[in-house]
């Protein structure tokens, strides 16, 4: 981190007010707010790790901070962050990720997941459901929203992706984002979609099935079509990927005649088979693409679930990791500091 980049940090995190006496204050609030950033993006969980991770690199955050008393205590961190304000937070962390936001090119992957052991069912208090926007070359996430259910990412979808830019990415949604009004928006903030197709769209998602099994069977003669391989080894697993994009005009236009899906220029095939053993999984997936070539269909693709796989039960960003390890009454301030870095 440059010094430059440290201003612009204090600068912005200047709006969150200090909720503590002065005569209490040992430590700057940003200086706290800062180390423990840090600490949360470099793997720390919790407030005695993001102390350890302080101290461990206390001769560095001493050329770039204050520090007058060194390095805060875990009991310090949880103090001050239980009773900052959570929208403040919010706000100050959505203008610093925007900031960061703008040089984002590549996948950015939309996807869910229930936050383990984030439920309380001594007062009724459902697990917590965050839908995130990953950037996957940045390995940042852009900005998440907690929902109540996994049913309601239909309607989060929307709000996330007016936080983010666009221009330049590909977006990818599993089938639960698949649609009409998610295209239009994405096309419309001048990005491009991978969209995932499953039964929940009825004829569409049955008619691209048959499109692709007719084109098999003819070897996909006469057709505007691209294909690519893909073989990945290691940890004793094999899987091997096949992926065919279709471009033709005249299947596009019989797949949506009444032009529904805004940006439609192709559809796509994948076929895994991954075998670990002697033991042997075979899935085909369907897509919606805004785009034809089958390149930068693969790797969204490919990003897509590594990034589902690699990220199964981590996709809690700072606020909501620091708050979580400093009490589960704090749940409610947890929800409502969505926008955050991972």
């Amino acid at each position: 981190m440059e010094k430059g980049e440290l201003r612009d940090l204090e600068t912005i995190f200047a709006q969150v007010e200090d909720p503590r006496v002065d005569r209490t204050k040992r430590h700057r609030l940003r200086d706290i707010i800062i180390l423990a950033i840090c600490g949360v993006i470099c793997g720390a969980e919790g407030w005695v790790e993001i102390e350890e991770f302080g101290r461990a690199k206390e001769a560095w955050f001493t050329e770039l901070l204050t520090l007058p008393n060194g390095i805060p205590s875990h009991d310090t961190f949880g103090r001050v962050f239980a009773h900052i304000d959570p929208k403040q937070f919010e706000a100050s962390f959505l203008q610093w990720v925007q900031g960061l936001s703008q040089t984002v090119q590549g996948v950015i992957a939309i996807d869910g997941k229930t936050l383990r052991r984030s439920h309380d069912h001594a007062v009724g208090k459902k697990a917590l459901h965050m839908v995130s926007a990953w950037a996957v070359e940045n390995r940042l996430v852009l900005a998440q929203i907690a929902t109540e259910e996994k049913s309601n990412e239909i309607t989060a979808i929307p709000v996330l992706l007016r936080q983010l830019a666009l221009a330049g990415c590909i977006v990818t949604i599993d089938a639960m984002g698949t649609q009409t009004k998610i295209a239009d928006q994405i096309i419309e903030q001048e990005g491009e979609y991978a969209l995932a197709l499953k039964e929940n769209q009825g004829n569409l998602y049955e008619e691209v099935k048959a499109t692709f099994a007719l084109a098999e069977q003819e070897a996909f003669a006469g057709l505007h079509c691209e294909s690519e391989r893909s073989v990945e080894k290691g940890h004793g697993r094999l899987e091997v990927r096949n992926y065919w994009t279709i471009r033709d005009p005249e299947i596009l236009e019989y797949l949506d005649p009444e032009k529904r899906w805004k940006g439609l220029r192709g559809i796509g095939m994948v076929r895994a088979e991954r075998r670990i053993g002697q033991e042997v999984s075979r899935e085909t997936r369907y897509f919606l693409l805004s785009f034809s070539s089958v390149k930068p269909f693969a790797y969204a693709v490919r990003s897509h679930w590594a990034l589902r796989i690699a990220c199964i039960g981590c996709w809690m960003s700072p606020s909501v990791k620091m708050n979580h390890a400093f009490d589960k009454a704090m749940r409610t301030k947890i929800s409502r500091c969505y926008a955050t870095l991972a």
